[in-house]
This record gives C-alpha cells, sequence and structure tokens, in this order.
C-alpha cells in the first residue's frame, strides 16, 4: 500500500530545493565572468576583451 505525503510540504521543499539551485547557479556563473575579466567601476560593469 503506498501512503502519499502532504503535497503543501512537497511544494515547500521543491521551492526550496529549486531557489537554492538558482543561486548556486547564478554564484556560479558570477565566478566564471569575474575570472574571464568582469570588473565594476562607477556603478557600470564591463568585460574585459581578449587578447591574443
Amino acid at each position: 500500500m503506498m501512503h502519499r505525503s502532504h503535497p503543501a510540504a512537497r511544494s515547500r521543499g521543491s521551492i526550496a530545493s529549486n531557489a537554492w539551485l538558482h543561486t548556486r547557479v547564478a554564484a556560479l556563473n558570477l565566478r566564471r565572468l569575474i575570472n574571464l575579466g568582469l570588473t565594476r567601476t562607477n556603478d557600470t560593469w564591463h568585460l574585459t576583451t581578449a587578447t591574443a
């Protein structure tokens, strides 16, 4: 016999997991952009161009 879990508890868990995942991915993307040369001056973001 299968037991059904309460849907609200499951939703809160998935919403929290989804929020954590989006935050984690945003942090990784920001770290990558900084490593590629992203800088901020005078409230403006700039990405340096690659040199050969």
